[in-house]
């Protein structure tokens, strides 16, 4: 089965432990048996491969995400990757010429798509199988997941289907509506459209060279940043005649809000927190190596991370965003394909950063014009590589990189390095990239 998972998101709404480059499906928040935690994205990724062991899972995302995936599914998974943001129809549209032309699926097999953050039980991957047996049949060019919705919300958007059997032609299509007009929905035995459909690849291949001009995926991927945004429902559902929506009645939740998301979590607090016996329904996630007390406190979710502390009632933390929006600094933890960093002081002329490299990875070779550095290895062992010298470190090594040298870590354990840059011009942008020689 190919099935391709839409990663997107900007992050606002679980500020401050999400970010443009840390969205909410890469949070650590469900307990595993040993007590660490995955994330949405690690929980999504197991509960595929626990129905079906041989699913070909590619995710398609922006560039600022792809480090996160690779460092929470290592090579795992094939990732499709998007120059810039232009809404699910690109996204999609891309995805299935990475399917065909890069990885060679045939034309002739069904692909799935999904969100890649439901809080959903095995059943529901389980009906991947059903959907995409469906998109088989010659009546059907597109085909619907429809979740049974539980109450009259107006956050989704509505499927009304000709008949109440599991399996329907679609009568129309409804925009998301206020909480009266969705209850008149849910009477004439409408569904929540959660963003789950399946297709042969060769049709969606057709729509895609029907609504653009290229040649190939590689054509496509070039000509990405001049593509229309628009949603894959506005390009292509909503106009389909051939359409079939199938339902789902399982669990089923969209954690898109702290006050979501907590509903979701096996313990009240996470990270270093404590809450006195006068504490009612309140969850504290901390990422930050300081305690949090909470004494007396009821329906309040309490989030710190390196990016920033939120305090706030559940039900208004559905209302940070445009609060988030006033928030300008640069971003203070980020996941990359080789670990993570952590700003920890931020200084005129000097940044100060923690650093955890994973155990076999390495840094870029590359150089900074402008700043020089200073790396403390604070734990485990490995080996630098300055100006083409070579030598081996332990926790306790200093190492002293001149602005102009090329230089990079690699990790023989797990290591962790204090790096400050020195300098009166520190910028991201100073850094240049070289070819590691063998």
């Amino acid at each position: 089965m190919n099935i391709v998972l839409l990663s997107g998101g900007s992050g606002k709404r679980l500020w401050p432990l999400s970010n443009n480059i840390r969205s909410k499906q890469f949070i650590k928040i469900f307990k595993n048996a040993d007590g660490s935690h995955n994330s949405m994205l690690q929980r999504v990724f197991e509960q595929i491969k626990s129905v079906d062991s041989k699913a070909q899972i590619t995710i398609a995302t922006s560039k600022s995400q792809v480090s996160s995936i690779s460092n929470q599914l290592a090579d795992n998974v094939s990732i499709s990757v998007e120059p810039c943001r232009r809404d699910t129809f690109p996204a999609i549209a891309l995805a299935a010429c990475y399917l065909h032309d890069v990885l060679h699926v045939s034309a002739e097999e069904a692909v799935v798509v999904s969100p890649i953050d439901p809080y959903v039980d095995k059943s529901y991957f389980a009906a991947f199988s059903k959907l995409a047996e469906l998109a088989q049949q010659p009546e059907n060019n597109l085909v619907l997941m429809g979740i049974e919705p539980t109450y009259p919300s107006e956050k989704y958007g509505y499927i009304i289907p000709e008949g109440k059997d599991t399996i329907s032609t679609v009568s129309m299509f409804k925009e998301k509506p206020d909480a009266q007009t969705a209850e008149k929905y849910i009477a004439q035995g409408a569904l929540w459209n959660g963003g789950v459909f399946a297709f042969k690849l060769q049709y969606l291949l057709d729509k895609a060279h029907e609504l653009i001009a290229f040649d190939d995926y590689y054509d496509l991927y070039n000509k990405y940043a001049e593509l229309t945004k628009i949603s894959f429902d506005y390009a292509v559902v909503e106009k389909e005649p051939k359409i079939t929506v199938m339902r789902y009645a399982g669990q089923w939740k969209d954690l898109g809000t702290w006050n979501t998301l907590t509903e979701a979590m096996d313990e009240q607090v996470i990270g270093k927190g404590i809450l006195n016996e006068a504490c009612e329904n309140v969850h504290v996630v901390n990422e930050l190596d300081v305690p949090i007390l909470c004494m007396g406190l009821k329906n309040i979710i309490v989030a710190a991370g390196p990016d920033g502390i939120l305090v706030s009632d559940k039900a208004q933390s559905s209302y940070i965003k445009p609060f988030v929006d006033n928030i300008i600094q640069p971003v203070m933890y980020a996941e990359k394909s080789w670990g993570s960093y952590q700003v920890i002081d931020m200084e005129k002329e000097s940044l100060t950063i923690r650093i955890t490299l994973k155990a076999g990875s390495r840094m870029n070779y590359h150089s900074h014009e402008h700043r020089d550095e200073v790396w403390t290895i604070i734990q485990g062992s490995g080996h630098t590589l300055v100006d083409g010298m070579e030598q081996e470190v332990h926790a306790g090594d200093v190492i002293t990189i001149a602005a102009g040298c090329r230089h990079t870590i690699m990790a023989d354990t797990e290591l962790k390095i204090i790096e400050v840059q020195l300098g009166k011009e520190i910028n991201v942008n100073d850094k240049q990239k070289f070819e590691l020689e063998k």
